[in-house]
């Protein structure tokens, strides 16, 4: 039995969160890599509903369970497994790298409680930036913000747009009472199956008793399309398993088994 982790008290990938500015950071660099170590080990990535269509087609895409749900992509079926991305960070599979993963890190946060004003913000542990030999300035010589910086400001700043949409989504769905606790179960070939929980989806039942002119305006507005590909997503239950067996990545399962079905 699997289920989806507690959030640390700091977002997931950051160990620290230091505001960028030209006066201490005046020779920080950032540079590029195609190891995303940060991501290795992590079984589920936050999600925005702009980027369902995509991550459908690679992940399930679930639910946080409690009061303000976000939705997420499994990578792995456990804590601690991910099955795209290897111990040192290199993706073994071409697939779809949510926002929050490729803005790491950097990320836009709040320096008072008191206000609402959002800061770039940045994890000063990551070894992607820092006094480094190579890479890209953050600030030019007189101290004003380079192209890269600017674009990682409106990359994160285009996130916490989509961040708002994706509330905006979360709340019509609990307006119409439309998750429900989810459950997927892998039948492992004769043994006991395999089960996943710990999260939410949407209840297909219910689904089908919304009132008409709501489903016409989900429909105009692109919800409904965002609605099934969610619940489409969750057939790649099965292929992620599949692959968490073969790399050995499945507790007490012991060699790679056959994998028979999945319900959810």
């Amino acid at each position: 039995m699997a289920s989806v982790p507690q959030n640390p008290a700091l977002p997931l990938f950051y160990r620290d969160l230091i505001p960028l500015n030209s006066q201490q950071h005046a020779n920080w660099k950032t540079r590029a890599t195609d190891k995303a170590t940060w991501l290795a080990g992590i079984n589920s990535v936050p999600l925005t509903v702009e980027e369902f269509p995509q991550a459908q087609r690679n992940f399930p895409i679930i639910f946080t369970a409690g009061e303000n749900p976000i939705p997420l992509v499994l990578m792995g079926m456990n804590e601690g497994a991910n099955v795209f991305v290897e111990d040192d960070g290199s993706v073994n599979t071409p697939v779809y790298i949510p926002a929050y993963v490729r803005r790491y890190p950097f990320m836009l946060a709040k320096l008072r409680p008191d206000s609402d004003e959002l800061s770039l913000c940045v994890d000063p542990t990551s070894d992607l930036v820092g006094e480094l030999d190579e890479g890209e300035a953050l600030f030019t010589e007189d101290g004003q913000a380079t192209e890269t910086t600017t674009n990682m400001l409106k990359f994160c700043e285009n996130f916490e747009i989509a961040g708002t949409k994706t509330a905006q989504f979360m709340a019509e769905l609990q307006k119409h009472k439309l998750l429900m606790d989810g459950e997927l179960n892998i039948e492992v070939g004769q043994d006991q199956p395999y089960n996943y929980r710990g999260f939410q989806m949407v209840d297909e039942t219910k689904l089908r008793e919304v009132r008409g002119d709501v489903l016409r305006t989900w429909n105009q507005n692109g919800m409904l399309a965002l609605i099934y590909a969610h619940l489409f997503s969750l057939e790649l239950v099965r292929d992620i398993f599949g692959r968490q067996a073969t790399q050995g990545k499945v507790p007490n399962l012991g060699p790679a088994p056959a994998i028979a079905d999945v319900n959810a």
